[in-house]
């Protein structure tokens, strides 16, 4: 069993899409209309064959609910590996990223929390 697919709730797919790609340099997998939605993913230009995140539109009043309030306990909604955080950090503050943690040694993991601008705290890490 192996994970292919995951997501993240977000509140605009347009913007979450220029952010995903954009800022955090993801690359659009698929783009399919489903209704008022699409069924939008990125993935890492590493890798374009393994995980993809689906961008998820949070028009659900349950996921909402939840994205709201895992936002406002802080908790971030997924996490991200980078070979260099204290790059990766400078890098998106110049792009105007807000972080609400800095990066930040904890025992063998560094951590940094940004905004995605879409509703979500998202976790970059370092080990």
């Amino acid at each position: 069993m192996k994970i292919k697919l995951t997501s993240v709730f977000v509140d605009d797919q347009d913007k979450a899409l220029k952010f995903y790609t954009g800022v955090l340099g993801f690359v659009k997998k698929r783009d399919i209309p489903v209704g008022e939605a699409k069924f939008l993913t990125v993935v890492s230009p590493e890798a374009p064959d393994e995980v993809e995140l689906l961008l998820e539109p949070n028009g659900n009043p349950a996921a909402k609910t939840y994205q709201k309030a895992i936002f406002e306990q802080r908790i971030p909604a997924t996490a991200f590996v980078v070979e260099d955080i204290q790059k990766e950090y400078e890098r998106m503050k110049k792009l105007g990223v807000v972080f609400s943690t800095e990066p930040t040694k904890m025992g063998e993991v560094t951590i940094a929390v940004f905004d995605d601008t879409c509703g979500n705290l998202i976790q970059i890490f370092q080990v």
